[in-house]
């Protein structure tokens, strides 16, 4: 998967990173948690908060355009972003855990007979 930046912006007022990116050839089939995870993969964001604001696909073509906000601490994303996108996010994380399958317990191997 290929992804464009259009800005990458460092917002010192509101101490939080503003990144703009543009996925071609993905429209409907990019999700916001895997777009965040390209974004950390491709700036190595590793232990900051990425939070997606917008994904936006465009009239006619398959390009998807995203921005993103990387934030260093938790608490100030949560003052600064609206509320309802953590909670649309908590419902999405929710729903892959419970889709994910469950790890069984790991099958008892039988005792060796000795010979």
């Amino acid at each position: 998967m290929s992804m464009q930046v259009v800005s990458d912006v460092n917002n010192t007022f509101l101490s939080r990173r503003e990144i703009v990116c543009e996925f071609p050839g993905l429209a409907g089939k990019l999700k916001k948690l895997d777009a965040a995870d390209m974004i950390s993969k491709q700036f190595k964001l590793d232990g900051k908060i990425i939070i997606p604001i917008s994904m936006k696909s465009h009239s006619g073509r398959p390009t998807v355009r995203g921005t993103f906000y990387v934030y260093d601490n938790e608490e100030l994303a949560k003052k600064q972003v609206n509320p309802t996108i953590f909670k649309r996010l908590d419902k999405i994380k929710a729903a892959i855990a419970a889709a994910a399958p469950k790890e069984e317990a790991p099958a008892e191997t039988p005792a060796e007979a000795s010979s």
